[in-house]
């Protein structure tokens, strides 16, 4: 009997589900909307419950869509964005934020409130932040728990766990309290190389309590991505899902991670498949950059090393923006032309951005020199600041070359000048990586805004390094797919099961000569502008 495999992933502003065959196939998906609440003060958030209920919809069209009886499903796995989720014992939600809202119980990853008691953190001699590339990012974990607890303590004292958002998932599905060495090592300072929390650093920050309870509110059980948890589904969970009870499932992954697992053990025509060589770069709302490596690589600005957090044995080096998709969604909508635009995209039923794209790819039908639309124009996308190499949370973002231009092929130019500034910014990185040992020689792309020809093309020009794309429409849900096939036993470890079920498709190779000249020259006003942009700061008082 055939088997298939069932992924699920929870990105900011969706859940979707995707039914696999064993050769990692995509047979149908289906998707819902997810509620997200913005309030002043940086605050983000969302719902435990909503976000369930979009998965159980999701899993259920995609099950129908594919045409199988859903005793065929073989394993299940999640992926989600590392957002925190606050529950009592028994699971009910708990507020998370100045609304009082019980329902809004996740503090969203892209929540920044938490940037003083980053800044606290970093100030301290704290030996755990060598593995977040020396500084901790108000988008994780611990930061936001002490928030929680100076700002909300009820709520701090009522939670009986918090979770990230991919093990609440797996929680939810098999009642396991087991958590993914992907979200804990990642994002909540496990030591997974020691299997261990540092007592210590939750003492000095203010968390002791934690430490007091033996961590049992954030996870004493630590598992490896893909491992089969509890007996599968619960009777409850298999009745919301319309799946039969104890089928398996395997412990999460973060969303980005899962695009990375999705996609970097595909063969290509010209080489093999190593992924120590290979970078994962999930470019979405935000964007991921992950390297893998035999020895931990400590890289000033980068998040990592951490062991075992994407492929196990291998240790990972995490980069990236916290505004990538976003960032470039932001820059055009501020041009005058935007009006116009979006009523010509909404004509031809596409967003602004991928009419622009379509705009700019008619426009230069040789992808190589699709640098020269770009004109005068200069952008460091940094509008939630820089995740990496610089570790600046503070950070903006800066245009240059703008002139009284108000059409639509100014704005054209401004969407390829942002496009350059995300590769400019990834073209920084990969040098990092390499100074400290981290040889790129070929970027493995996917993500909702990496679907574009254009897109690639640029990404490849403006870093000077291949780029290739996965054979398949959806890398992050095959990705969690393939923790499902190692769930249900169909592969014996995540690293078969990523060479079993993936395949690269296309490359994309730099051009060189001239355009190669005009991007050198570019980055280096990338740069400039980015030393502007900190100089200018630094005449002012925070808040100034």
């Amino acid at each position: 009997m055939a088997q298939y495999f069932i992924g699920v992933d929870i990105g900011t502003g969706s859940a979707r589900a995707g039914v696999f065959d064993e050769d990692g196939i995509l047979l149908a998906a289906a998707k819902r909307p997810i509620t997200i609440w913005y309030e002043a003060g940086s605050i983000v958030e969302q719902s435990s419950e909503q976000i369930w209920k979009a998965i159980c919809d999701s899993v259920k069209e995609a099950v129908a869509a594919a045409a199988i009886a859903p005793a065929a499903v073989a394993g299940v796995g999640f992926d989600a964005t590392c957002s925190l989720v606050a529950v009592t014992a028994d699971g009910a939600p708990v507020a998370v934020g100045p609304s009082g809202d019980p329902n809004r119980n996740i503090i969203v990853w892209m929540d920044h409130r938490a940037a003083g008691e980053a800044a606290e953190i970093n100030a301290g001699d704290h030996k755990v932040l060598r593995y977040v590339g020396g500084r901790i990012s108000p988008e994780m974990e611990t930061p936001k728990l002490l928030w929680l607890k100076r700002h909300l303590p009820a709520s701090f004292a009522t939670a009986g766990h918090f979770f990230d958002l991919a093990d609440y998932l797996t929680w939810r599905a098999t009642g396991s309290l087991s958590r993914s060495v992907c979200t804990v090592t990642c994002k909540w300072t496990f030591l997974a190389h020691e299997a261990r929390w540092d007592d210590q650093y939750f003492r000095d920050i203010g968390l002791e309590e934690l430490v007091a309870e033996g961590f049992a509110r954030i996870g004493t059980d630590i598992v490896d991505p893909g491992t089969a948890l509890a007996n599968g589904l619960t009777q409850s969970a298999a009745a919301d899902l319309g799946l039969p009870v104890a089928t398996p499932v395997g412990a999460a992954l973060i969303d980005a991670h899962a695009g990375g697992v999705g996609t970097l053990g595909g063969a290509q025509t010209s080489g093999g498949s190593d992924v120590r060589n290979r970078l994962a770069y999930i470019f979405g709302t935000s964007a991921c950059s992950m390297a893998s490596s035999d020895n931990p690589i400590f890289v000033g600005g980068v998040w990592g090393p951490y062991y075992s957090a994407m492929v196990p044995g291998l240790w990972l080096t995490e980069g990236g923006q916290s505004a990538a998709g976003a960032a470039i969604d932001h820059l055009v909508s501020m041009h005058p032309a935007s009006v116009e635009a979006r009523a010509k995209a909404d004509a031809a039923g596409l967003t602004l951005v991928a009419w622009l794209d379509r705009q700019a790819t008619e426009k230069c039908t040789d992808l190589g020199r699709a640098v020269e639309l770009a004109k005068s124009l200069h952008v460091v996308p940094e509008f939630l600041g820089n995740r990496s190499p610089h570790a600046d949370p503070e950070a903006r973002g800066v245009v240059s070359g703008i002139g009284l231009d108000s059409d639509i092929p100014s704005l054209i130019s401004l969407y390829v000048a942002g496009l350059c500034g995300i590769g400019y910014g990834l073209k920084q990185l990969l040098e990092r990586l390499a100074q400290d040992g981290i040889e790129i020689d070929l970027i493995v792309a996917s993500g909702g805004a990496a679907q574009s020809n254009l897109v690639r093309q640029i990404l490849a020009d403006t870093t000077n390094v291949p780029l290739a794309i996965a054979d398949t429409e959806e890398p992050v849900l095959l990705g969690a797919a393939m923790l499902a096939a190692v769930a249900g036993g169909r592969h014996r470890s995540l690293p078969d099961a990523m060479q079993a079920m993936s395949r690269l498709s296309r490359l994309f190779y730099p051009v060189g000569g001239a355009i190669a000249d005009l991007h050198k020259r570019r980055y280096q006003a990338f740069g400039l502008l980015q030393s502007a942009d900190r100089d200018i700061r630094s005449l002012f008082k925070p808040g100034e």
